[in-house]
C-alpha cells in the first residue's frame, strides 16, 4: 500500500495530468481554479484531474477499483473548495484537507485512512529532509558535541554529515513507527542510531591469538611479531583495524598476559619504549568515525609472570610520563584489575603494581579500577573485563562465559525522569509505564538484532573475517553473522535516577534513605524484567547504567519543552548520569560510594562510579587507597577518581588555574577532565556537560 500511496503523492506534487473517461469530472470551464500554491511558495497550474487520480489510487490500496466513483468524489472536492475558498489561490495543504474531509463525510473511511496515513508520512519525510539540511548547515560551521572525542576537522564534518543523513534514513525508512516515534519524542534513545543496521557496538579483542597467528587487515598477511616493539605496534594496528568495523569501543581483555610472551628476553628499556610508542600511537591515529582516535581500553594487573609484570609496569610508567611535552594522554583507557591474592593486599605478588597504578592515577586520572572480588564478578575469577565507557560483557546463554571475543551489540536508554513526571507521584502508574517502556525497548533491540543478523562476514572484514568474534572462525565471507552475534549483549539503559526519585518523592537518594530504598527497588525491578527478557527472547539482554553524554542534555531539553521547569527535575541543563548521586550534592566520598555501590550488582551490562577530588591526590596516596578499598567493600565493579588537570601548552606547567598560566602567562591552555568514562578536554564538552562540570563539587 505504501508504494501505491508514494506514487499518488509524488505524481500530484510533480504536476502530472490524468485524463478520465466517463462522467464525474466537470469541463475545464467549470474548474473554478487555474493555479495552486506549492509548499515552497511556487504558483503552478491547477490540474484538478490529479485529485481524482489520488482518490482512485488511495481507494485501490484498500481494495477499491471504481474510477468513475473517484471522479465523482473529486468533483465534490472541487465544489467544496469553490464554496470555502472564494478568494485567493488554494494551497496544496488546503486541497489535501478538502480531500480528507470529503472522503470521511461521504462514507469512504478506509480510503480516507489510507490517504491520511500516507499524507502524514510524506509530511514527516519532508520535515526530516528539512531537519537534515539544518543539521548539515550547523555541522559545516562546527561539528556537534554529542561526543567529546570528535574533532572539528574537515573529515570529521564530512563523517558527521553522513551520520546525520543515516539517522534520518533509519528513523523514517527502516524503523517501525512505534520505535521511531518513541525515539523522536524522547521516551527512549536509540544510541548510535546512524549505525543502526551497519555494524555492532564493541568487542574485547583476542590480542594474544592475533599476535601469535598473525592477521590480514586488508592488503596482505601480517606475520607474528618476534619482539615487544613490533608486538606493541601491531596492537595499535589491531585496535585501529577493529575500530574501522565498529562504532563503539575496542578493548584488550588481558593486555598484560597477551603481551608477555613478546617481552621474553627483552630489557626493561625495550619494553618501556614499546609501551611509550603504543601510547603515542593511540593518541594520534585519527581513524575512528568522526575523525576520532580509536576508543581504546586495556585491562591489566593480574598477570604475575615476570614478563607480564614488566609490561604492566612499563605501560604505567610511560603513561605517567605523558606525551611529548608531558601532556596527559587521553587514550588508552587503562583498567587495573584488583583481586585478593594477586595484587590487593601487602604480600600479594602484584601488590607493588597496585601501588604504582594508584600513583599514576593520582597524577593522570588513569588507570581506573575494576574489582574482581565483587559479588557479581567473583564467580568468574579474574575473567571479567570492562571498557573505559563502563561496558561489561560476561554471562552467555549460548556459549562460554568469558569476555574475550564478545561485546555489546546495541543499547537503548529509557527516559526515567519523564515516566516519573507523568506518574505525578503514583508509583503504580510509574511501574506500569516503566514496564511498557521496557517491553518497547526489548522489541526495538530485537528488531535491530534481526537487522544486524543479516549482515555478512564480508561486511566486517576484520572483526568477522579475521575471527575476532567468538565462533566467527566457523563462517565464510558470504555467510551471515547471525550464528555468532548471539554471544553478544543487548542492553537496556537508563539515566536520571536522581531526578526520577525527586519527581516521585521530592528528594533524591543522596538526601533521603527512603528515596535510596525506592531507587534500589526501581532498578531491581528493571533488572528482574531484563532477566525475564533473556528467557523470553533466548538472548543476552542486560541492564546498563547508561554513559549519557549528549543524551543527558537531549532528554532534559525535550522534557523541559514538554513539561516546563520542574524544581529538582528539569531546572538545570542536564539529567544526572545513570544511578549517580547528583554532582552538586555536598556529600562525603565514602557516603557516595556506599550509596552507589549496591547499584553495580544490578546493572550487569556495565556501571561506573566516581569520586570527585578538588586536586590531584599525588601527595596523599594513603587516602586514595582508603577510597579504593571502600569501593571494594561497597561491592562496586568498576570505579575511578576524578580531579581537574590543567596544562599550559606554551611552557608545560601543570596544576589547577582559573585563568592564564601562572608560570608564563600564556592563554594556550589544555584542561583535561573525565567525561562519561573517558578523558577529554573541556573545549570539546557539549553545553549540557559543561553545565554539569561547572556544578561538580568535590567530595569531602
Amino acid at each position: 500500500m505504501a508504494k501505491v500511496q508514494e506514487e499518488i503523492f509524488s505524481e500530484m506534487e510533480k504536476g502530472k495530468v490524468f485524463s478520465f473517461s466517463g462522467k464525474g469530472m466537470s469541463s475545464s470551464g467549470e474548474r473554478g481554479f487555474r493555479s495552486i500554491m506549492k509548499r515552497d511558495g511556487r504558483i503552478v497550474e491547477f490540474n484538478h484531474e490529479k485529485i481524482a487520480e489520488a482518490i482512485f489510487r488511495a481507494a485501490r490500496a484498500v481494495g477499491g477499483e471504481d474510477r468513475q466513483l473517484a471522479g465523482e468524489i473529486a468533483q465534490v472536492v472541487m465544489n467544496y473548495l469553490k464554496k470555502t475558498k472564494k478568494n485567493g489561490i488554494p494551497t496544496v495543504e488546503e486541497v489535501q484537507d478538502a480531500v480528507e474531509k470529503v472522503l470521511i463525510e461521504t462514507g469512504h473511511a478506509k480510503t480516507a485512512k489510507a490517504y491520511i496515513l500516507y499524507r502524514d508520512r510524506r509530511t514527516r519525510l519532508r520535515e526530516a529532509k528539512s531537519d537534515l539540511m539544518d543539521a548539515v548547515e550547523e555541522i559545516l560551521v562546527e561539528t556537534n558535541r554529542e561526543n567529546a572525542n570528535v574533532s572539528n576537522s574537515p573529515s570529521a564534518k564530512m563523517l558527521q554529515i553522513a551520520s546525520a543523513a543515516s539517522k534520518k534514513y533509519y528513523l523514517y525508512r527502516l524503523l517501525p513507527e512505534e520505535f521511531s516515534q518513541a525515539h523522536i519524542n524522547g521516551d527512549i534513545h536509540i544510541h548510535d542510531l546512524d549505525f543502526y543496521g551497519k555494524t555492532l557496538t564493541c568487542v574485547q579483542i583476542p590480542l594474544g591469538r592475533l599476535l601469535t597467528e598473525g592477521f590480514n587487515n586488508g592488503h596482505g598477511y601480517i606475520r607474528p611479531p618476534k619482539r615487544i616493539a613490533s608486538a606493541a605496534a601491531l596492537a595499535a594496528i589491531i585496535l585501529q583495524s577493529s575500530q574501522n568495523d565498529m562504532h563503539g569501543g575496542q578493548s584488550f581483555a588481558f593486555f598484560d598476559r597477551d603481551m608477555a610472551p613478546f617481552a621474553v628476553n627483552a630489557s626493561e628499556d625495550e619494553v618501556y619504549q614499546a609501551m611509550e610508542a603504543l601510547i603515542y600511537n593511540l593518541n594520534s591515529m585519527h581513524s575512528r568515525a568522526g575523525a576520532q582516535v580509536p576508543f581504546s581500553s586495556l585491562n591489566l594487573g593480574t598477570d604475575t609472570s615476570p614478563e607480564g609484570r614488566m609490561v604492566t609496569r612499563c605501560l604505567l610508567l610511560a603513561h605517567e610520563k605523558g606525551l611529548g611535552r608531558g601532556e596527559t594522554p587521553i587514550f588508552p583507557n587503562i583498567l587495573f584489575r584488583l583481586k585478593r591474592g594477586v595484587n590487593f593486599e601487602p604480600g600479594d605478588p602484584n601488590y607493588d603494581l597496585f601501588q604504582l597504578a594508584m600513583k599514576v592515577a593520582a597524577k593522570r586520572l588513569n588507570p581506573t579500577f575494576s574489582f574482581m572480588d565483587s559479588s557479581f564478578n567473583e564467580p568468574y575469577g579474574a575473567e571479567v573485563s570492562y571498557m573505559g565507557c563502563r561496558t561489561r560483557v560476561i554471562a552467555n546463554r549460548h556459549g562460554e562465559e568469558i569476555s574475550t571475543g564478545r561485546g555489546n551489540l546495541s543499547f537503548t536508554s529509557i527516559n526515567l525522569p519523564r515516566l516519573a513526571i507523568k506518574a505525578k507521584g503514583n508509583l503504580e502508574l510509574f511501574y506500569n509505564m516503566l514496564d511498557q517502556t521496557i517491553d518497547l525497548v526489548a522489541r526495538q533491540l530485537y528488531h535491530r538484532y534481526r537487522v544486524q543478523s543479516r549482515l555478512k562476514v564480508k561486511d566486517m572484514p576484520f572483526l568477522m573475517g579475521q575471527k575476532l568474534y567468538m565462533d566467527s572462525e566457523k563462517l565464510k565471507p558470504e555467510d551471515t553473522i547471525a550464528p555468532v552475534i548471539k554471544h553478544g549483549t543487548l542492553s537496556i539503559g537508563f539515566i536520571g535516577l536522581a531526578e526520577t526519585l525527586y519527581a516521585l518523592t521530592g528528594l533524591h537518594h543522596g538526601e533521603d534513605a527512603s528515596a535510596q530504598q525506592l531507587g534500589l527497588e526501581i532498578i531491581s525491578h528493571m533488572r528482574e524484567r531484563v532477566d525475564e527478557l533473556c528467557e523470553e527472547y533466548d538472548l543476552n539482554y542486560t541492564l546498563l547504567a547508561t554513559p549519557a553524554e549528549g543524551l543527558s542534555g537531549r532528554f532534559l531539553n525535550l522534557d523541559r519543552r514538554k513539561f516546563g521547569i520542574i524544581e529538582g527535575v528539569t531546572d538545570k541543563e542536564y539529567y544526572t548520569n545513570s544511578f549517580h548521586i547528583p554532582v552538586s550534592e555536598e556529600i562525603s566520598c565514602f557516603d557516595k560510594i556506599s550509596l552507589e555501590g549496591p547499584y553495580h550488582k544490578l546493572t550487569n551490562a556495565g556501571h561506573i562510579s566516581y569520586v570527585e577530588l578538588s586536586s590531584p591526590p599525588i601527595d596523599n596516596l594513603e587516602a586514595l587507597e582508603a577510597i579504593i578499598r571502600h569501593m571494594a567493600a561497597s561491592d562496586m565493579g568498576y570505579a575511578g577518581i576524578n580531579f581537574p588537570i590543567d596544562e599550559c601548552l606554551a611552557c608545560g606547567y601543570q596544576g589547577i588555574f582559573s585563568a592564564d598560566c601562572p608560570s608564563c602567562g600564556s592563554d594556550l591552555l589544555r584542561r583535561v577532565r573525565r567525561i562519561t568514562g573517558y578523558l577529554s578536554t573541556v573545549d570539546r564538552f557539549n553545553d549540557a556537560k559543561k553545565a554539569e562540570l561547572a556544578e561538580r563539587k568535590a567530595h569531602l
